[in-house]
C-alpha cells in the first residue's frame, strides 16, 4: 500500500479516555459497570451530532469519527456501516511515555475492529529524557511497521509539551513557546521518527500561528520522497477564535487536508446536556452546528 492519503478529512475525534472520565464525570481508576455505562452513553451523545450533521448535508465521503474501544459501544461498527471513515487509538490513555493499550494483543483488536486508521497520540520533545525518547521510537517503529506489513494506515498525533529550559527561554510564557519554539522542535520531532523508520501516513498536528511553519511542516513529513503523506490540524480544546485562526493557516498549504478536532467541538454541549441544561436532540444539534461550521472555515480558507 502507498504511504499517504489522498482526499479530504474532517474528524471528528473524542476517544479520550482516562481524561475524559475525570474532568466530564470526575470519575478516577477504573469505572465501574454503571459508569462504563454512562460515559459510553455521552460518547454515543457525541455521535448522535455526527449523524445530524450527515443529515444536513455533511459529505460522508470525507466525515470521520476518531472513537475509542473501551467507551465506544456500537459507534465503531456504526460508523463501518455508514461508509464513515473510522480512526482508532492504539495507545494507552493518560501515559506520559507511549505504550500499547493492549500490550502485544494490539493488531488482534485493529483487526477486529478494522478501522481505516490506526491512531496513536504521542507525547516527545527531541530536548526531552533521551531514554523514554528512545523507548517511544522503538515502540512506535514496532507498530509502523505492523500497520504497513498489513496494508493499515497510520494516524498519528504529536504533541510536543515544553521542557523546562524551553519555557524558561520565553519568561514561562507558553504562548510565546507555542509560537517561537514549538514548531521548530516539532520539525525535529518529525524527523527523529523518520530517521527511527517510522512511516507515517496521516500527521495529526497542533495549531501553528504562522502559515509559513505549516508549510514548513508539511514539508518535513513529505521529505525523503513521501510525497503522498499528509497532516491535518487539531484542536487542543481551544476556543473558536483560535481554532479559526490555525485553521486559515493550514487549509491553504498543500499537503494539509482537514482536520481531526474534538472538544473544541463537542465539550459545551455535552456537559450542558450531562449537567440538565440542555436537551439530547439540542446538544446533538450544537456539536453538528459547530462541526460543520468548521468544514465552512476550513473550505473557505483553503
Amino acid at each position: 500500500m502507498e504511504l499517504g492519503y489522498d482526499g479530504k478529512l474532517y474528524i471528528l475525534a473524542f476517544d479520550h479516555r482516562a481524561s475524559f472520565q475525570k474532568q466530564m464525570f470526575g470519575i478516577t481508576g477504573d469505572p465501574t459497570p454503571e459508569e462504563t455505562a454512562t460515559i459510553t452513553d455521552a460518547k454515543r451523545l457525541i455521535y448522535e451530532g455526527v449523524l445530524a450533521a450527515l443529515d444536513r448535508g455533511a459529505d460522508q465521503s470525507v466525515t470521520g469519527v476518531l472513537i475509542d474501544e473501551q467507551f465506544g459501544g456500537d459507534v465503531p461498527a456504526d460508523a463501518k456501516s455508514r461508509g464513515l471513515k473510522l480512526s482508532m487509538p492504539v495507545e494507552k490513555s493518560g501515559q506520559d511515555i507511549f505504550d500499547f493499550e493492549y500490550g502485544d494483543a494490539f493488531g488482534e483488536h485493529i483487526t477486529s475492529f478494522d478501522p481505516d486508521f490506526s491512531k496513536v497520540l504521542v507525547r516527545y520533545n527531541p530536548e526531552g529524557d533521551a531514554d523514554a525518547n528512545a523507548a517511544q521510537l522503538g515502540l512506535l517503529k514496532q507498530l509502523s511497521d505492523w500497520l504497513h506489513e498489513h496494508d493499515r494506515k497510520f494516524l498519528f498525533e504529536l504533541l510536543v509539551p515544553p521542557e523546562g529550559h524551553q519555557l524558561e527561554a520565553v519568561a514561562g510564557d507558553s504562548a510565546r513557546y507555542d509560537a517561537e519554539v514549538r514548531p521548530g522542535l516539532m520539525l525535529r520531532a518529525i524527523a527523529d521518527m523518520q530517521d527511527a523508520g517510522i512511516e507515517v501516513d496521516i500527521w495529526k498536528i497542533e495549531g501553528l500561528d504562522d502559515r509559513a511553519d505549516c508549510e514548513r511542516i508539511v514539508g518535513q513529513t513529505r521529505s525523503g520522497g513521501r510525497d503522498k503523506v499528509v497532516s491535518v490540524l487539531l484542536g487542543r480544546g481551544a476556543d473558536d477564535e483560535k481554532v479559526d485562526h490555525w485553521l486559515r493557516q493550514a487549509a491553504p498549504v498543500e499537503g494539509f487536508v482537514g482536520f481531526a478536532i474534538g472538544r473544541s467541538i463537542w465539550w459545551d454541549p455535552l456537559k450542558a446536556f450531562l449537567d440538565g441544561g440542555l436537551e439530547r436532540d439540542k446538544a446533538a444539534t450544537q456539536i453538528a452546528d459547530s462541526y460543520l461550521r468548521f468544514i465552512s472555515v476550513y473550505d473557505e480558507a483553503a
